[in-house]
């Protein structure tokens, strides 16, 4: 099966649009639900529940996402993608942390590496 061509990226300084444009859209929508719960229930009740409960949700739809990829269930894989990023604004929110701070890493992960992939793990000191 060949390989969708994905849409192009954003240079660096254009407009929000697109994912950016929708993810600080979610961001603002959850500033209006912890003001007033009644207009997202199920988010507010995923507020409440704590980070215990975003972070199970992250994996799960994770796992989800993993699973439709193996089958190639392009549909579900986007929706699911969907899922798992909601659940990551919620739980990143949470804790506070920005997409700033997430750009920040990954561009000095692309500084360091050419590329924004993992850093290699750094294997622990032997204790004597």
């Amino acid at each position: 099966m060949p390989r969708p061509t994905p849409s192009r990226p954003a240079p660096p300084g254009e407009p929000l649009h697109g994912l950016a444009a929708a993810l600080a859209r979610l961001e603002h929508d959850l500033v209006l639900v912890r003001a007033e719960p009644r207009r997202a229930p199920r988010t507010a009740r995923l507020l409440e529940e704590g980070v215990a409960k975003m972070a199970k949700k992250v994996g799960e739809e994770a796992i989800e996402l993993a699973l439709d990829a193996v089958r190639r269930d392009r549909h579900a894989v986007i929706g699911e993608t969907a899922d798992l990023l909601y659940h990551l604004v919620v739980l990143l929110d949470e804790l506070g942390i920005g997409w700033t701070e997430v750009a920040e890493e990954l561009e000095r992960r692309r500084a360091r590496l050419g590329i924004a992939e993992k850093l290699p793990k750094v294997p622990a000191e032997p204790t004597a």
